[in-house]
């Protein structure tokens, strides 16, 4: 009972945390973390789908000489240059003239636009370094400038209850203007060439998704720290794209999962309290990527793992008819096929141990094939199965013979790919085709 009894209080610390009972400031903590995974993962969308998560990368590393100036700024008037809007404020001006500098170098230069986006990060970053080293030595600044670095990697057990609803309004205010221009941002980002002729303008919509970026990066900076917050615009995304191909439960799932992972994160760094929050938060993010990478039933590793199972058998299947059918028709009328045939053509096929009795399983279970004293044999359903597969091979070797010019020794393999994927629409248009060419009775 006594080594129980940390365990029973571990436990009720996880609960205590997770059911908002931690106290005033450790919710809003979480509050704010969740809005800001919630901002994140909607606005991330945009971002993903305009193919600018690079460009988000930029913003958040260019947050830092912003940050240090605003510092900087606010101790010459005499002010807290450790006021957490002020800072942010001029990390937001930062990353407005980092993508400013982007579209400069794209627009004035035949560079490409990674070349871009590597000159501005790398530039932004290293004045942002060359400042902060400067200001932590005592004698350039009176000011203490501690806990301006933790902005690189982030520091929920910084924040004050004030600092996490400031956070949590930012990512507010993005989601509702994500919100506002949902139709406008869509069409852009699947057709602007359509977009331009309808009228919208383009570059504001870009600019203003980009401007959507720069609040969400600036909102997360205590949380998750400058170099960490592109992973949750990133992340969520791309989890919840393997969910769904429609773009409104797309943004509603990614931004699920990004309110998620913050919340969990959040709620993980004040149970460790030495863990660095921005990384926990982002290790969770990760979490549900993977776990969506595994079970998301549309495009999920385990889904499509099922899927292309499924598909084996069935072609593999209808191979066997084929060959059953073939064999009945060379017998003339002798529909029973023995064992030891049925076991010569799977190795020719080159088919593994444990596929022909789940084939044959599959193929009697839906009435295509029956059990005889010494084999198999063919039912009604099976034969005529067995017919239509043989015909599309027949009409698909005869179609790239007679139109793409294919030699006839040479048509078999792709005929016995496509066989079993003609639909009965494009079977009666290649044999009206090939009638019309004559290469038909």
């Amino acid at each position: 009972m006594a080594l129980a009894r940390p365990e029973a209080l571990l436990i009720g610390d996880v609960l205590e945390v997770l059911t908002f009972q931690g106290g005033y400031n450790t919710n809003a903590v979480l509050v704010g973390s969740a809005m800001l995974g919630l901002a994140a993962g909607v606005v991330g969308v945009f971002a993903l789908l305009r193919k600018r998560s690079l460009v988000a990368d930029a913003i958040g590393h260019a947050t830092l000489p912003g940050i240090v100036i605003a510092f900087l700024i606010a101790v010459m008037l005499g002010a807290s240059g450790r006021s957490l809007p002020v800072l942010l404020l001029g990390a937001a001006v930062s990353a407005a003239m980092a993508v400013l500098g982007i579209f400069g170098i794209l627009k004035y230069t035949r560079l490409r636009e990674d070349a871009a986006i590597g000159i501005v990060l790398g530039v932004f970053f290293g004045v942002g370094v060359v400042l902060l080293s400067y200001v932590q030595r005592p004698e350039n600044v009176t000011a203490s400038p501690a806990g301006l670095h933790h902005f690189i990697y982030g520091q929920t057990a910084a924040m004050r209850a004030g600092d996490a609803m400031l956070m949590a309004g930012i990512a507010l205010s993005a989601v509702v203007v994500t919100a506002v221009m949902f139709k406008e941002l869509a069409l852009a980002s699947f057709n602007d060439d359509y977009a331009r002729v309808a009228g919208f303008p383009v570059s504001l919509l870009d600019g203003l998704m980009l401007g959507l970026v720069v609040l969400v990066t600036v909102a997360g900076l205590q949380a998750v720290g400058l170099i960490l917050v592109i992973a949750l615009l990133i992340i969520p995304p791309v989890a919840a794209r393997l969910w769904t191909d429609r773009l409104l439960p797309l943004m509603l799932i990614s931004g699920g999962l990004g309110a998620l992972s913050g919340y969990i994160g959040a709620a993980t760094s004040a149970l460790l309290p030495r863990a660095p929050a921005g990384s926990v938060i982002v290790l969770c993010g990760g979490g549900v990527f993977v776990l969506s990478l595994l079970i998301a039933p549309k495009h999920g590793v385990v889904a499509m793992a099922g899927r292309r199972a499924v598909q084996r058998l069935r072609i593999a299947g209808e191979h066997l008819l084929e060959a059953a059918y073939e064999h009945d028709v060379s017998r003339k009328g002798d529909t029973t096929i023995p064992a030891r045939t049925i076991r010569a053509m799977e190795r020719l096929w080159g088919w593994p141990i444990w596929l022909g009795p789940m084939v044959i399983a599959g193929l009697r279970r839906r009435g295509h094939l029956q059990r005889t004293s010494d084999g198999y044999e063919l039912t009604t359903t099976g034969a005529a199965r067995g017919a239509r597969i043989a015909r599309n091979h027949q009409l698909w070797e005869q179609y790239l013979q007679t139109y793409a010019d294919v030699a006839p020794g040479h048509v078999d393999w792709s005929a016995d790919t496509v066989e079993h994927v003609l639909s009965p629409e494009l079977v009666a248009e290649l044999e009206a085709a090939l009638k019309a060419k004559g290469a038909l009775p």
